[in-house]
This record gives structure tokens, C-alpha cells and sequence, in this order.
């Protein structure tokens, strides 16, 4: 009986949740299998030109050049398919409030430092204000119309050019503007800016940042890109 349980609770293989990814996927967005199929095809036509061209009239080298081309179709049409995926799970929850905290939980690369809970909210609104540190400096992401958001977050750009007033601040808007980041572009958005600080920089500014949340004193005038870490004892 302990054994059926067992079997039952059991995760699908690699194969079947690949293919539940794919039917998912292909609900929301149906142009995605024609994508897939394209990589696909032109990897194995790669395959054959390469096999015409490079192989000389040798067979086994024939069909060892059109397997590779087919497995890079194969291996590129995975991707693509990652990538279609990602955009339609946020295509799901776009416009629903907390929708940034999911893209900085699981989207950003290793780089930033982000929470899925925001630094300020409008409880009766639901509009809200991220923050994330990396290389690229503080980013804040006003969470529903700008008209709305953008008290908030010249709030927070004041608290923060107070506490670190060497670290640039860049801020983007996701919400129903014209001119507003689209929840999907938002990972690859902030991994666009120019970087301004170190790895322990960021560290350090981080660490500074997360005092407003607990309402810590800071000290008046210290630069945390100067601060360095305690060294262990």
C-alpha cells in the first residue's frame, strides 16, 4: 500500500513535464510550436549543408553531420521553448499585483539582489514600489500606473541617493502605460545597465539599504561603497 502512495506522488519523468510545459505553453501562446518547429528545422538544415560540404562522399560522416545538425535543431527548439514559457506564465499574472516580486524571485541573474516584497505599498491602490541592488547600481520598479506610482518611488529615490548618494539610481515603471517595461522584458531590462559597482560594492549597498526597511539610525555622511566588511575573527 506505503508502495502505490509512493508511486503516485511520484514527479513526472523530464519528458513528460517538458511536454506539459510545451501544452501549457502553447494555450497562451499559439505561435510558439512554429517557432520551435523553424529552430528545429533550421539546425538540421545547418546539419545537411555541413554534411554536403564538409564531408567529402564519406557516408558515416554523412549521417553523423545530419544527427548533430537535427540534435541542435532539437537543443535550440528547447530553448525557445523556455523562453516562450516564461513569457507566457507572466503573460498570466501581469497585471496582477505582486507580479514584479515574482519576476525579482525567480528571474534575475545571480548579479542582483532582490525581495519579492516590496519597500512601499499603497494599501488602497495595491500599487507598489521593488527594490534591487547589483552591478548596475539601485533599481526601482514602480508596480501599477505611473500617475500613481511615481510619488512613491521619488520617495524611495530620496531615501536612497540619502543613504548612498554615490550609487546611481535607475527606475522603471511595469503597469498599463504606453511607455511602461512589459513584466517578461523586465529581467532582461536591468541586466542592460551599464555597470557602476563592484561585487562587494553591491554587497555593501545592499546591506545599507536594508537598515530603511527596519528603520535603523544611519550615520550622516558615510559612504558604504567605502565601508569595508568585517574581516571574521
Amino acid at each position: 500500500m506505503a508502495r502505490k502512495d509512493t508511486e503516485a506522488t511520484k514527479e513526472p519523468g523530464r519528458i513528460k513535464q517538458m511536454w506539459q510545459v510545451f501544452q501549457m505553453t502553447r494555450r497562451y501562446d499559439s505561435r510558439a510550436q512554429w517557432y520551435m518547429l523553424g529552430t528545429l528545422l533550421l539546425g538540421a538544415a545547418i546539419g545537411v549543408v555541413l554534411a554536403l560540404t564538409l564531408t567529402g562522399g564519406n557516408v558515416f560522416s554523412l549521417v553523423l553531420w545530419i544527427v548533430a545538425g537535427v540534435l541542435l535543431g532539437a537543443l535550440g527548439a528547447i530553448i525557445v521553448l523556455g523562453r516562450r514559457a516564461e513569457r507566457a506564465a507572466y503573460s498570466q499574472i501581469e497585471g496582477q499585483p505582486g507580479a514584479v516580486g515574482a519576476v525579482l524571485r525567480s528571474s534575475l541573474k545571480r548579479s542582483w539582489r532582490g525581495s519579492e516584497m516590496p519597500v512601499a505599498v499603497n494599501g488602497r491602490t495595491r500599487d507598489a514600489v521593488y527594490r534591487a541592488v547589483g552591478r548596475g547600481g539601485v533599481v526601482l520598479i514602480g508596480e501599477g500606473p505611473a500617475t500613481r506610482t511615481r510619488k512613491m518611488v521619488e520617495d524611495e529615490r530620496r531615501k536612497i541617493a540619502r543613504i548612498v548618494p554615490n550609487v546611481p539610481i535607475n527606475v522603471f515603471n511595469v503597469g498599463p502605460d504606453p511607455d511602461a517595461v512589459p513584466l517578461h522584458k523586465l529581467a532582461g531590462r536591468m541586466a542592460k545597465i551599464k555597470v557602476a559597482l563592484t561585487k562587494p560594492e553591491v554587497l555593501a549597498v545592499d546591506n545599507r539599504l536594508g537598515s530603511l526597511g527596519s528603520q535603523m539610525p544611519i550615520p550622516k555622511g558615510v559612504d558604504p561603497l567605502k565601508v569595508r566588511p568585517q574581516r571574521a575573527r
